[in-house]
């Protein structure tokens, strides 16, 4: 029976995890598969929204600035859009670039983000980082305040799966496509690029800080390594491409099943030789390397590659 409650945990855990995953990669689709923008970054932002969290959520201390205790909801909202604010103050700067040179670029700024929570130790405490985090419901007996928090989780993926699907549907998202494909063309036809590039780098980085919010509650503790490139950027790259990039259901499906093959590679790795102890590191981000392989060998375009929308009616009837 405890084994059983045991799997049962590790199954919201999973589930949890996945969903906060859900919800960058959400973010990322905005920015790559909408957009076509090549964000490197994403970590970046995915701290902003955990710090903010943080430091509006807990009690006063001394070691860090914050302790307002402000409302759980009210610190999501916080989080979105401090990191709305930073990408529009990235976007200004970096949007005019392409491809690698944006992806430099947007690295270039996750640093930065991450050096300023690291050595701004009046304010952030440093590389000891922010604890005592409060999550919702967490007084609740166990198992339901990971329930309650898994609820949670998956709303937010929910909601935002089902605006992205209209934003997708509407002739915002037709246009970003447009711009995704054929850049000049659009301009042709009179259309503000740089402002639908830079809406799209906005709303998917207010997404990922949301995530990055979720994640600091989760773990009840933030330091400057919630931006480490391996799982906040190179692992959401490999959900969305795996999962089909330009397709929310992709997005959603890619980072439940990525989470959960990192999850069970950290058990495979347990069990190597002891010789083998300090390369297991590289043994897992090998191993998440091979599934792409395999996956992009079997599915080039992710399990759900691109749906275009189909025209109005009227428009294909008078077609």
């Amino acid at each position: 029976m405890d084994a059983l409650y045991g799997y049962g945990l590790y199954a919201i855990s999973l589930l949890t995890m996945g969903g906060i995953y859900a919800v960058l990669c959400l973010g990322l689709n905005v920015q790559w598969g909408f957009a076509g923008l090549f964000n490197a970054g994403i970590g970046g932002f995915f701290a902003i929204g955990a710090y903010v969290t943080a430091l509006l959520t807990t009690a006063p201390s001394a070691r860090h600035i914050g302790g307002f205790e402000i409302n759980t909801l009210v610190a999501y909202a916080c989080s979105m859009v401090a990191a709305g604010l930073i990408a529009w103050g990235v976007g200004k700067v970096c949007l005019r670039l392409r491809s690698d040179y944006l992806a430099i670029a947007t690295i270039g700024a996750a640093e930065v983000v991450r050096l300023i929570f690291k050595n701004e130790t009046d304010y952030t405490n440093g590389p000891r980082g922010v604890s005592a985090i409060p999550k919702p419901f967490e007084t609740l007996p166990e198992p339901w305040n990971h329930v309650a928090f898994l609820a949670i989780v998956l709303v937010a993926v929910g909601l935002a799966f089902w605006a992205l699907q209209i934003a997708q549907r509407a002739p915002w998202g037709r246009v970003m496509t447009a711009i995704r494909e054929n850049e000049p063309a659009v301009r042709a036809a009179g259309k503000d690029v740089e402002q639908f590039r830079m809406e799209g780098f906005v709303l998917g980085a207010m997404l990922m800080g949301l995530a990055g919010a979720f994640m600091a509650q989760y773990l009840k503790f933030v330091d400057p390594n919630v931006s480490d490139p391996l799982t906040a950027t190179f692992l959401v790259w490999v959900m969305l491409v795996v999962g089909g990039s330009a397709n929310n259901k992709g997005a959603v499906l890619g980072a439940l099943l990525i989470w959960t093959l990192w999850s069970a590679s950290e058990i495979v790795t347990g069990r190597l030789p002891d010789d083998w102890a300090v390369r297991t590191a590289y043994v897992r981000i090998f191993l998440i390397g091979l599934m792409l392989q395999i996956f992009l060998q079997k599915y080039p375009l992710g399990i759900f590659p691109e749906q275009r929308p189909k025209p109005p009616r009227s428009t294909r009837e008078s077609a």
